[in-house]
């Protein structure tokens, strides 16, 4: 299958790939010791979802402007390498003579391709210093999840296990808690995207200040993830650097999580996965919580009402106009390129004049800040992600 050739050491792709190929369920299972239960799981997830069910490769939430074919984009990365002093209007008259018979891509295009590239030299911005939100105290099941990675840890093949974990705030359900390869950004998307899928949206997410869930080198410390949170009317919460005991309840589950399923660690990620999945319906229907008068999480939690539908465009009726930003970043307008924050890439945001040059930007219902065509700087606003309080 043309897919094979893409796939790295992941056991579950391998796994998949030779039932595919018509092995047996049960051989397979004994082979890679997990139980039958644990391999239908993967086989479900496969019909269901395709690839994104299997591994960390999801198709992704946002689809990112200003993305070429690879044979133009390699060709403007070769002329900048031979040329490097010129920029993107050189590089775009001579692809406009080299080949007449495409279609030529926009100069703001090919400066975002030399940007992917590293070929571009950057302003260096100012660090976002996180301090962390306003905390709510939710009492209803879905008002507020939270979620971390559990310290990375060995498994006995030498190859490190990331569990990133999901519960409920109110009922301590614990709704996820996957073993994953590493923290890159798209495995966590694919985890919460199968996560909302199934049990719906909460109304807030609480997180510390790591990656992937925010960035201190993004506008207002956002990252990909917490902004397709935002278009999902998802409220974001973030304790303050080095004070976990915000997340207390959450860290205590990592405890009981550490002590009964990693300790011995599986041999694969596929076997520690079974552990994970067996803790969770052990912590979930089987372990009463004092902190619930000795109720499982089960008794209390229920699905959230908010059906996962994934996200449609944005409308900006008081805005001139709507700007969809660019792969790096950027907001092109008149011919100038104003740096916003690569965490809206592909994402539309509306733009106002509200003065001679003057301009306002603004994403979904909040204001991001402002900038003058003069300059071609943004100036951020406040901080204006405030999650409402309970």
């Amino acid at each position: 299958m043309p897919w094979k050739e893409s796939v790295i050491m992941d056991e579950r792709m391998k796994f998949i790939g030779r039932l595919l190929d018509g092995e047996k369920m049960t051989d397979l299972c004994q082979e890679f010791g997990i139980s039958r239960k644990t391999g239908y799981k993967f086989w479900e997830r496969y019909k269901s979802i395709g690839l994104g069910g299997l591994s960390d490769r999801t198709r992704r939430p946002m689809r990112y402007a200003n993305q070429l074919p690879m044979q133009v984009e390699k060709t403007i990365v070769k002329i900048k390498k031979n040329k490097p002093s010129w920029g993107a209007p050189k590089i775009r008259e001579i692809l406009r003579r080299k080949y007449p018979e495409i279609k030529i891509p926009a100069k703001s295009t090919v400066h975002c391709v030399l940007d992917r590239h590293g070929l571009v030299k950057r302003r260096r911005r100012r660090r976002f210093k996180a301090q962390g939100t306003t905390l709510s105290n939710k009492p209803h099941p879905n008002d507020l999840w939270c979620t971390d990675y559990k310290g990375e840890f060995m498994l006995a093949n030498r190859q490190y296990c990331y569990p990133l974990t999901i519960t409920d705030f109110s009922s301590r359900y614990l709704l996820a808690c996957e073993g994953i390869e590493s923290t890159k950004m798209v495995h966590a998307f694919s985890v919460f995207e199968q996560i909302f899928s199934k049990y719906g949206l909460p109304k807030a997410i609480r997180t510390d200040n790591g990656l992937p869930f925010s960035s201190a080198t993004s506008l207002f410390g956002l990252s990909k993830l917490s902004v397709w949170w935002l278009r999902l009317g998802i409220a974001i919460e973030r304790i303050k650097p080095g004070c976990p005991q915000q997340n207390g309840r959450h860290e205590r589950m990592h405890l009981t999580l550490k002590k009964e399923a990693t300790k011995p660690p599986g041999e694969n990620l596929l076997q520690q996965q079974e552990k994970f999945d067996k803790f969770i319906v052990e912590f979930n229907n089987q372990r009463p919580h004092q902190a619930l008068a000795m109720k499982y999480p089960n008794e209390l939690y229920k699905s959230s009402p908010r059906p996962y539908k994934g996200i449609g465009r944005l409308d900006y009726p008081f805005s001139d106009r709507i700007v969809t930003v660019t792969h790096c970043g950027r907001i092109c307008i008149r011919k100038k390129k104003i740096h916003l924050s690569q965490a809206f890439a592909g994402q539309d945001v509306g733009i106002k004049e509200i003065n001679d040059d003057i301009w306002q930007v603004t994403f979904m219902n909040y204001d991001l800040g402002f900038f003058d065509l003069e300059a071609g700087k943004f100036e951020p606003s406040e901080y204006p992600f405030i999650p409402e309080r309970v």
